[in-house]
């Protein structure tokens, strides 16, 4: 596999684990309702764990609630269940066919404790980023010792790397900032 290839699939994986920082970070509490809060919450749907967004139209028409109107009547008692036993602390209220959720402003001391959970969140994404990086300098050295590449293509590879790293990794710093900043306004 050329140096190229190498970088090009480096930078594929990175901006993989990217991506999935943002997809947990919407599921961290902020002062506003959103809907990205609970639609990955699984709920068990006909004896199988079901993404709450594949079973629902979820809406927040306003700043402190979230509104979910399931596809299926019948899985309202299900789709409270899994809200209620999830680790949000929020309390749906069930209105006919829909299920009305308000989100209470956050205490000082909460709004701290999820901006540890975004930090950590960051430092399991910042380590996946640098394992993609050894495995992708480990790769690179394999084909140098089988002679498929030079020493210089080595050099070349490790420093692309190296960037790509950098880059990502800034990346993932700037997304914390953000959301911490959302956390922590009042």
């Amino acid at each position: 596999m050329p140096v190229k290839e190498v970088t090009a699939d480096t930078e594929t994986k990175m901006k993989k684990a990217v991506e999935v920082l943002q997809d947990q970070l919407k599921g961290v509490r902020t002062g506003r309702a959103s809907t990205g809060l609970v639609e990955n919450i699984k709920v068990e749907y006909y004896g199988c764990p079901t993404p709450l967004k594949q079973i629902a139209t979820l809406a927040a028409p306003q700043a402190d609630t979230v509104i979910i109107k399931p596809f299926d009547a019948t899985s309202i008692k299900d789709i409270e269940k899994a809200i209620r036993t999830s680790d949000l602390s929020l309390a749906p209220i069930v209105e006919g066919k829909i299920i009305r959720i308000s989100v209470p402003p956050l205490s000082e001391d909460r709004r701290k404790q999820l901006a540890g959970q975004v930090r950590q969140l960051v430092e399991q994404s910042k380590i996946s980023i640098r394992n993609i990086r050894r495995d992708a300098v480990k790769h690179l050295e394999q084909q140098k010792e089988g002679k498929t590449i030079t020493e210089d293509d080595l050099d070349k590879g490790k420093k692309q790397i190296d960037d790509i790293t950098k880059e990502y990794t800034s990346v993932v710093d700037k997304i914390a900032k953000t959301k911490t900043d959302e956390i922590m306004q009042q």
